[in-house]
């Protein structure tokens, strides 16, 4: 109970006692006895009643979220500063309090009846974008009195500043934003932009009127259902577009990967044509350069091929009888003519032995690649 209250039960009190007095004054009086008392008490209790009446009524207590105007009657002003929280003493009709909530408030329009600031009714903003869409903006204002500017509020709008000044206020600088936006841009990444350029508008204008702007939300934005509609087939069409676009990305790697697959085959397919295409020609030149010594020692010793194919004979062979006009690998006549030999005969020839052959450096054979 604050002291405001006591003084005001003092004051009751002693009206109650004025009460009593005047009752005490006149019974007496009607049984003959002298009224003094009751005359003595109705006095104590008025002058009782009249004084904590007086200081009640001048007392004045603010809770730490109010503040007060306070108004001069005589002089027609407000107070050059608004009261704070704590006690105060104030005139009794020479001066007159009004006091403000400096809490943080807020404000909803929306097209919900029951979350509006005004109930039972759709107070949603209706606001048109640059491509002639029709938008609807649920919006919640939070705000504050200034409690350093509260008489700007009291001077210019008193109690009606959320309906004469919030409301018209927000909903104009709603429709002036939303004007300059395509309908597309807000349903999309605009949607923060357009809440920022709002806030950043009504904070200037709220400061100019002694409130304070907390934030600014933006809570719902409702298109018509064509432009939903338009919008979201768009959507789809984009949706199946990315995956037409990835489709074909992942058919050009696959094409890309075969190309290169192929093209390392071909390239190990040729590699092994040139390797067996060196090999080859290896073979050959170690093959022509085998016969090129044979040939060599050949001519150097005649009679070596006879030594080799005498050589080859089984050791079970003493003597080959052979026709002397017959073609034959060896000079038989000359041989025979050589050994004194008749027709018919075969005297076999001195066979050379290996010391008798001439040994030919062979030509060296060149390495491959060189």
């Amino acid at each position: 109970m604050g002291i405001s209250s006591v003084t005001s039960l003092l004051g009751l009190l002693g009206f109650i006692i004025l009460i009593v007095g005047i009752a005490g004054a006149v019974l007496a009086s009607s049984q003959g006895r002298p009224p003094r008392n009751g005359v003595l008490l109705a006095v104590v209790g008025l002058v009782m009643g009249i004084v904590f009446s007086v200081v009640s009524q001048g007392l004045l207590v603010l809770q730490p979220r109010e503040v007060a105007v306070v108004f001069n009657t005589l002089s027609g002003n407000l107070s050059e500063q608004p009261l704070r929280s704590g006690t105060h003493i104030v005139v009794p009709v020479l001066q007159q309090v009004t006091i403000y909530p400096i809490e943080q408030q807020q404000y909803t329009m929306s097209g919900n009846a029951q979350e509006g600031s005004r109930p039972s009714n759709d107070s949603a903003v209706q606001a048109r974008t640059t491509d002639g869409q029709e938008v609807s903006l649920d919006i919640t204002v939070l705000y504050a009195i200034n409690p350093d500017n509260a008489n700007i509020v009291h001077t210019r709008w008193q109690n009606r500043y959320q309906e004469d000044f919030i409301r018209p206020t927000v909903r104009g600088f709603t429709r002036d934003v939303v004007s300059g936006y395509r309908a597309q841009d807000i349903y999309g990444a605009e949607r923060g932009q357009v809440e920022q350029d709002i806030q950043e508008r009504l904070a200037v204008r709220m400061e100019e009127e002694g409130l304070t702007l907390t934030d600014l939300l933006v809570r719902n934005i409702n298109f018509s259902d064509q432009f939903t509609n338009a919008i979201e087939q768009a959507q789809i069409a984009q949706q199946e577009s990315e995956r037409a676009r990835l489709r074909v990305q992942q058919i050009q790697q696959e094409a890309e990967q075969a190309r290169a697959q192929a093209e390392g085959q071909r390239d190990a397919a040729v590699a092994r044509a040139e390797g067996d295409a060196q090999s080859i020609i290896l073979r050959a030149q170690a093959q022509a350069e085998a016969l090129r010594l044979v040939s060599e020692q050949i001519a150097a010793n005649p009679a070596l091929i006879q030594y080799e194919y005498v050589q080859q004979l089984s050791d079970n062979v003493r003597l080959v009888m052979v026709p002397s006009n017959s073609p034959f690998l060896f000079d038989l006549e000359s041989i025979a003519q050589s050994a004194g030999a008749q027709d018919g005969e075969f005297v076999a020839p001195a066979v050379p032995q290996p010391q008798d052959i001439v040994p030919v450096e062979p030509t060296p054979t060149p390495a491959p690649g060189n």
